[in-house]
């Protein structure tokens, strides 16, 4: 190995010099592209000023639709970030990752010339994966027959491969999957980098997710089942989670990304923290395929796995500062997210500030949960929370501070993100201020 290369590697079995074992982890990149920009601090500024990016979809005709809008990304060339043959080639969903992935990684500051390639590892998830490569197959194989087909339809369709391609483009040798966790993905992916990081496998890890399934027959499959809110008059207003007057989800696009790392390596290459890991929980409610437990039973036993091990580090229920809420804005979600919040922080549950994101995101489906951890990583670093938006009429159900409608300034120390998805998966994962402990 070249010395350079040497410089930065952590042996997971080192026990000089202060390390830790299993070791801290932490937040030192973010990267996002999201229906509010095409950055994470453009996305960031959007959030703290209530900027909606839910509008009518203009990319396929809606008109046997009940629902007509959704969070698309706006403005995205990918030949302004990507080789133009390459950008051609490859599906929306592996752009977006590649963008969002790009970002992260100059924020974080890594020359990976002085790392272990080794050492480093990919997560990258995604719901759907590459939804349009198959649905345009499809389209030239029936137009045009069979020898037709893209011979790069089956690298470009499959959920895993935003995750190799980037391994490729960083020359990332260390573990490397797609975590599918239904609209838990991103925050199921968070999670898994966080559990190989401390079990050491890698000091580094890309983590993060994309989705890019914005395209008649996933938002019709959601039509038809009655998921999605029917607010068409006012697409911006139509995601009110905790309102009484939802009445369904909106669909979004888009992709977010992490460099998470091993608190001893960040140390050594003087990286910028944003925040700490402290927890993670993933379960399942074994009940239904498309509704949450009626008595949050998945819900409340991943928050509480996720504090079982933040308590590993001094972290109990009654530190918890900030929660970003799956809230999602459907009938069901909402009150039973209240119920576990209840459940597993008791009398504190009303101290603490809780927002939903998607209010101005719009789900990202398997990308949600990524993003909502960065908003929690930029909450702890800036004090400022963003806001639940559209909330006007709460309901009585909802009863907890959500942040209505304006961003308010906290200090905020451990925060705490929920996802849940089809299927009965639930995922949770906590952070926490960092404090350097040897001073």
């Amino acid at each position: 190995m070249p010395e350079q290369q040497m410089q930065h590697t952590v042996s997971p079995f080192a026990n000089g010099n202060g390390y830790q074992y299993p070791p801290r982890v932490v937040i030192t990149g973010v990267g996002a592209v999201t229906p509010i920009g095409l950055t994470m601090d453009e996305t960031w500024q959007a959030l703290l000023a209530g900027k909606s990016g839910i509008d009518h979809f203009s990319r396929f005709d809606t008109s046997e639709l009940k629902t007509t809008f959704g969070g698309e990304v706006k403005g995205f060339d990918p030949e302004k970030y990507l080789d133009r043959k390459e950008a051609r080639r490859l599906d929306p969903y592996i752009q977006f990752a590649m963008v969002a992935t790009a970002e992260a990684v100059r924020d974080a500051g890594i020359n990976f010339k002085d790392e272990d390639p080794e050492r480093i590892g990919v997560i990258i998830s995604s719901g759907v994966g590459g939804i349009q490569t198959i649905l345009e197959n499809q389209h030239v194989m029936e137009s045009r027959g069979i020898r037709r087909i893209n011979p790069f339809m089956i690298p470009n369709m499959l959920v895993d491969s935003a995750a190799g391609r980037i391994a490729i483009e960083y020359n990332a040798l260390g573990p490397n999957f797609s975590v599918v966790n239904a609209c838990a993905s991103g925050t199921a992916a968070t999670g898994e980098a966080f559990e190989l990081i401390r079990r050491g496998d890698a000091d580094m890890m890309i983590v993060g997710a994309s989705e890019a399934g914005l395209v008649p027959v996933i938002i019709g499959g959601f039509d038809v089942t009655n998921a999605m809110s029917r607010h068409n008059e006012n697409p911006a207003a139509a995601c009110r989670p905790f309102d009484v007057d939802r009445d369904g989800f909106v669909m979004s696009e888009g992709s977010a990304v992490m460099v998470m790392e091993s608190l001893e390596h960040a140390l050594a290459r003087k990286a910028r923290i944003y925040a700490e890991v402290i927890g993670y929980g993933n379960t399942a409610d074994a009940q239904s395929m498309v509704a949450p437990h009626t008595e949050a039973v998945g819900a409340i036993n991943a928050m509480r796995v996720a504090l079982r091990k933040a308590a590993q580090v001094g972290v109990s229920p009654k530190d918890v500062d900030y929660i970003n809420a799956h809230g999602t804005s459907t009938p069901l979600n909402d009150p039973l997210e209240t119920l576990a919040i209840k459940n597993v922080l008791g009398e504190h549950a009303y101290n603490v500030h809780i927002s939903s994101t998607k209010s101005m995101l719009g789900h990202l489906l398997g990308a949600a949960g990524t993003i909502e951890a960065i908003i929690c990583a930029k909450v702890i670093e800036t004090g400022w929370i963003p806001p639940t938006i559209n909330l006007d009429n709460p309901d009585p159900a909802c009863d907890l501070d959500y942040t209505p409608n304006h961003a308010v300034q906290a200090k905020v120390r451990v925060t705490m993100s929920n996802s849940f998805g089809f299927g009965g998966h639930n995922s949770c994962i906590m952070l926490r201020e960092y404090k350097d402990e040897s001073k």
